[in-house]
């Protein structure tokens, strides 16, 4: 088995803020030769993930709180323990509609893919951070442009 460059930039530990969610890679796609990438994401109340679809598999696992994931065009409930898998081109989103953080770990494979898109539009906090910064005008030209980049496609919202 290879061993990690742990100081490498592109493969140690790291935390980003975006659209009120705190994601801590813990496996960097660089480490597995790009076969996955493993995140640790806290929610805000009343904050999530944007309707979209990708080219790569993802995977959550709920590990405290609630979340809803808009799956076959319907917003399901799903607590600690459950999972939810994700094929390619399946249009999905996902929000906490409780009162208090929501936490879960992702899987994407490939794993540069999300990863790249995170990196390059979300705010980089302290390793583990847990307190959310203040929210701002997301820079939506940005996060399109960069989705596009890494075949993530953000839809619209619905009218």
């Amino acid at each position: 088995m290879m061993a990690a460059k742990v100081d490498a930039p592109d493969t140690g530990p790291m935390t980003v803020h975006f659209l009120g969610n705190l994601l801590t890679f813990h496996i960097r796609s660089a480490v597995t030769d790009d076969k996955f990438t493993l995140i640790e994401n806290r929610t805000a109340p009343g904050q999530g993930a944007p309707m979209h679809r990708q080219a790569d598999n993802e995977a959550f696992y709920v590990l405290e709180g609630q979340y809803e994931f808009f799956l076959d065009g319907a917003w399901q409930p799903k607590g600690p323990g459950e999972v939810v898998h994700i094929v390619p081109g399946t249009v999905h989103a996902f929000r906490n509609p409780g009162e208090t953080d929501a936490r879960m770990l992702i899987i994407n494979s490939p794993g540069s893919l999300h990863e790249a898109f995170f990196v390059d539009v979300g705010e980089r906090t302290e390793l583990h951070q847990t307190a959310f910064p203040p929210m701002t005008e997301p820079d939506v030209p940005k996060i399109v442009a960069s989705g596009m980049r890494n075949h993530i496609e953000i839809l619209p919202p619905a009218a």
